[in-house]
């Protein structure tokens, strides 16, 4: 089965920064959109932020001028690289891509933020 895998979490203070990343096997990425999504405890998951495979980026108005989602096809990986941290962001990072109308997800990392 078709796994991503995130990497990059940790455990951070408020204003800090950290960067998670995605790896996808092959060329899974290549020619869709990629997204990261975000699921704190007792909360429904959510989207962070989104690329296209042209590079157009969207992103929660949670997290908008303090994250940036970027992507490299030659290595088959997404980044997220997160600044001014807040404990509010705390969360489970997961990345996605839908292939077809087929979701593949990661096992996500684990970004704590203390205050």
């Amino acid at each position: 089965q078709v796994q991503l895998v995130e990497s990059g979490g940790g455990l951070v203070q408020a204003g800090g920064s950290l960067r998670v990343s995605c790896a996808g096997p092959g060329s899974i990425f290549t020619g869709f959109t990629v997204a990261w999504y975000r699921q704190a405890p007792g909360k429904q998951r959510e989207l962070v932020a989104g690329i296209t495979s042209g590079g157009s980026t969207n992103y929660a108005d949670s997290v908008k001028g303090r994250f940036t989602i970027s992507r490299d096809n030659v290595k088959s990986a997404v980044y997220l690289q997160m600044n001014s941290l807040k404990p509010d962001d705390t969360a489970v990072y997961y990345c996605n891509v839908n292939r077809w109308g087929i979701n593949y997800w990661g096992q996500g990392t684990q970004v704590t933020v203390s205050s």
